[in-house]
């Protein structure tokens, strides 16, 4: 049964676009509505998926000298927020002036905003509701000085190289003259890691990646039936990226409101790339992006990386 579309004209005519192309993809956005971030969560506490705890682990271990080289008072915004955990985490070390955390899941964010502000009140806190992925203006209400984008979680890896450039770009023309970025990057390890990563022998990583189809049913008014497809990950090593798609099980027809789409079975909707890099090649790409005095804290397994990056004055 198809339901009305609910997202804007701009968001029905993207998702058609990638429904309809040569080869039919989806923006990884779309895994994050209220059930979607939930799922998530769940995923960051599962044994196979090591990037959350590998990550707490560098700023536990490091987070002091990550303090001394970022100081404390800055304007903290926080991009693909979620809980707001991560970010909550690092405030003894880091006392931002102003934390800003920015999520296209509205109202998971706005509820978990509200919980955090009753921890630290003494914070100033202005948490935006929307899609920075193809880049944004922040409001008057955030502080222009000292700004510090807080990019955790190797979430930089839904983009491919060249469009993490223009992102990370962007980043650097909202940051000011006094500007910074510390980000998480995931690096090139064994594949088989990788894999089980992205797809856990308990399911929840498919779970999170079949309910995308019932948030797009909501956005677009599609028809799609979750029953019909079957969740695919693994690593390409060519192109060295994780890759996360949705598989018919049999052959179908998909239809919402001003299109429809044919799918034969065995046919893949991909959902998702998460692209893995060197240390090096990270530190030269957020040079091309505007950024330089690179400082890089990594775990003793050298699989994730923490990167602090000044942006470079213009």
């Amino acid at each position: 049964m198809r339901q009305r579309a609910q997202g804007s004209a701009a968001v029905v005519a993207e998702i058609s676009a990638g429904l309809l192309a040569a080869k039919p993809h989806t923006s990884p956005k779309y895994l994050y509505d209220g059930l979607g971030s939930k799922l998530f969560e769940a995923i960051c506490e599962l044994p196979e998926y090591y990037p959350t705890r590998t990550e707490a682990g560098i700023f536990a271990e490091h987070g002091a000298a990550m303090a001394q080289a970022i100081g404390t008072g800055t304007t903290l915004v926080d991009l693909g927020a979620g809980n707001c955990a991560k970010a909550a985490s690092l405030f003894p070390l880091l006392q931002p002036a102003q934390y800003v955390p920015v999520d296209i899941s509205r109202d998971f964010l706005t509820e978990a905003v509200s919980r955090l502000q009753q921890r630290f009140p003494d914070i100033e806190m202005t948490a935006l509701g929307l899609d920075f992925s193809n880049g944004f203006a922040l409001p008057d209400s955030v502080r222009s000085d000292r700004r510090l984008f807080f990019y955790p979680g190797s979430s930089i890896g839904n983009f491919s190289p060249e469009q993490a450039v223009a992102f990370l770009q962007g980043l650097r023309a909202n940051a000011g003259a006094d500007g910074g970025l510390l980000i998480g990057v995931d690096l090139i390890k064994d594949s088989a890691v990788l894999d089980a990563a992205y797809d856990d022998a308990l399911g929840v990583t498919a779970a999170f990646n079949l309910n995308m189809l019932r948030h797009l049913n909501h956005l677009i008014g599609a028809d799609f039936d979750v029953g019909q497809w079957q969740h695919r990950a693994f690593f390409n090593e060519a192109d060295s990226r994780i890759e996360m798609h949705l598989e018919a099980r049999t052959a179908l027809t998909v239809r919402w409101d001003g299109g429809e789409r044919h799918f034969a079975r065995g046919e893949r909707l991909h959902t998702e790339d998460s692209y893995k890099y060197t240390r090096q090649s990270f530190v030269t790409l957020l040079e091309r992006a505007g950024f330089a005095t690179a400082q890089v804290w990594t775990d003793p397994s050298n699989w994730f990386a923490v990167i602090h990056a000044r942006a470079i004055p213009v």
